[in-house]
Parts: structure tokens; C-alpha cells; sequence
């Protein structure tokens, strides 16, 4: 019923900083920029998926409602949207399956460069029911524009997104036989804890469990972004020339794999970048 990951939200309390970040980080343009409900938004969409930086726009009960999170948590990734084709009956399956989820209710958005407008569906599931983490739910017919790449050495795609938990059987239950993700991995090791892996259109949700964290009562967190490049040394080289903190590149625990690690111009989202393995011939 999931189709994919729509998009993450990442507050910020400057907006114009932080998308000036971010657009150096991509190496992509904005996608989209509106104001409205209290909120002002820049999309940044890639070849699966979009992130939104939203910032609080003036008064209201949204807006208080993004400054209460950003004094609360600070700024960083606060949110996951999952893509549905029938938003009627993923609302019907969250509340057979007692996620409470919020009314249906129908979102439109205007660009203020374009002048374009989306439309799209949404709900959302009661944090108490997710380990408190804030999950929406919409349904779009139109595709958002892409954001066109700026440089070389351009980020591509979302590989994952991570979510530490301290209770991983509750996790397991909710993202697989809930949400009905695919549960692609599921291995335990002494010095990492547990680590189990959900298929989401063609990237991962990751769920951790580190031995000798708070107890199971304790709520989930979203921990970071992983971030798909296809020249790893390009990525490299382009945003240690800008001046961006970035490690230096290692490889990754799956074999073929090539990582580094971004230390700063995310907002607070812990990044890691990663170059799959090359594909052989057949």
C-alpha cells in the first residue's frame, strides 16, 4: 500500500541559510518555494525522493507549533511522509490497525517562482502509536519538478534513512507488519546491536537498536540521512572546495561500497554519502 518515501522534513529557523546549504550540498537547485499555513518551504526533489526545509512564516497556531519543535529539538530532520496510490484506504488500514490517524485532508501549494500549484491528500498517524516518530501519509497524481543539477559531482537519490529504536521487536511490528514494508535484513552483532532494513520504493527505511541504550519505553529517533553519489571522489573533491567539513572517503560496510560522512551545511542532519558498487557486466 506504501508506494515510497514522498519526502523528509528537516526544520530549520532560516530558511534562506539553510536552502543556500543545501543547494551547495545537492549541487541541485530548489525545486519549489511557497508560503502558507504558517510555514515557508523549499523542495529540494531527487531522483526518488524530496526533501522539505521548513521554517516557521509569521503567526498562527503552525507556526508556534514549528518554533515549540525547534526550541524543544533544535533543528534537524523531524518528519518521514510515505507516498500511497489510495490515501481512502491506507486511512482505513492506520486505523484498523490502531495508529489513529488524523482526517484526510486536501493540500494545495503554489510556487512562488512558477506560479505552478501541487495538489496532493493527506493523513497523518498519532505519534504515540509510531514510538514517536511523525509519520504523514499522502497521495499526489502530479510529479514534482525536479531540481536541476548545478555541477558536477551532483548528489542522485536517497540510499536510507535511519531510525534508532529501543525497542526493536515494537519497530519491527510497526514499520513491517503495519506500515506492510518489506523487511529486507535483520541481523544482530555484538558491537553494533541490531540492525533491520525495510524496503521502501527504491531506498531503505534503517532501524537500529545499540546495545546498552535507555529502555524499551523510551521513544524512536530519527538519526540521519544517507545520500546516493555516483563519483564519490568527484562529491569529494566539489565540497571540500566549497568548504564544506566532509571525512575522508573509506569503504563501506557493504562490500563494493565507497562512504564519507558530512559534518556540517545539513541542518543538524547527520549525512552520510555513499557510491553503490559498480555494476559487473553481464
Amino acid at each position: 500500500m506504501i508506494a515510497g518515501l514522498d519526502h523528509v522534513v528537516v526544520l530549520t529557523g532560516d530558511i534562506d541559510a539553510a536552502s543556500a546549504a543545501y543547494q551547495t550540498f545537492f549541487a541541485r537547485a530548489p525545486a519549489w518555494r511557497s508560503r502558507g499555513d504558517g510555514a515557508d518551504r523549499v523542495l529540494f526533489t531527487l531522483d526518488n525522493t524530496t526533501l522539505e526545509l521548513m521554517a516557521p512564516d509569521g503567526e498562527g497556531a503552525n507556526a508556534d507549533r514549528i518554533r515549540a519543535v525547534l526550541d524543544a529539538e533544535g533543528e534537524g530532520l523531524v518528519s518521514l511522509c510515505f507516498r500511497t496510490r489510495n490515501i481512502a484506504k491506507m486511512h482505513r488500514r492506520l486505523d484498523r490497525l490502531t495508529l489513529k490517524p488524523e482526517p484526510i485532508v486536501e493540500v494545495e501549494s503554489r510556487d512562488a517562482i512558477s506560479g505552478a500549484t501541487l495538489a496532493w491528500k493527506r493523513t497523518r498517524a498519532a505519534t504515540e502509536t509510531t514510538g514517536g516518530i511523525r509519520l504523514f501519509f499522502l497521495e499526489r497524481d502530479q510529479e514534482r519538478p525536479l531540481s536541476v543539477r548545478t555541477t558536477a559531482g551532483s548528489i542522485t537519490a536517497m540510499d536510507h534513512v535511519v531510525v534508532s529504536t529501543s525497542d526493536p521487536e515494537r519497530a519491527a511490528a510497526l514499520y513491517g507488519a503495519r506500515l506492510g514494508l518489506d523487511m529486507a535484513l535483520d541481523r544482530s552483532h555484538p558491537d553494533w546491536g541490531r540492525l533491520m532494513f525495510f524496503r521502501c520504493g527504491d531506498l531503505i527505511v534503517e532501524v537500529t537498536h545499540r546495545p546498552g541504550k535507555p529502555e524499551a519505553r523510551a521513544q524512536d529517533k530519527l538519526r540521519g540521512l544517507c545520500w546516493r553519489v555516483a563519483d564519490i571522489d568527484a562529491t569529494h573533491a566539489r565540497l571540500a572546495q566549497a568548504g564544506v567539513d566532509v571525512s575522508e572517503v573509506r569503504a563501506g560496510r557493504k562490500p563494493g561500497t565507497r562512504v564519507m560522512t558530512v559534518r556540517g551545511g545539513t541542518c543538524g542532519v547527520p549525512t552520510l554519502l555513499v557510491q553503490p558498487p559498480a555494476v559487473k557486466p553481464s
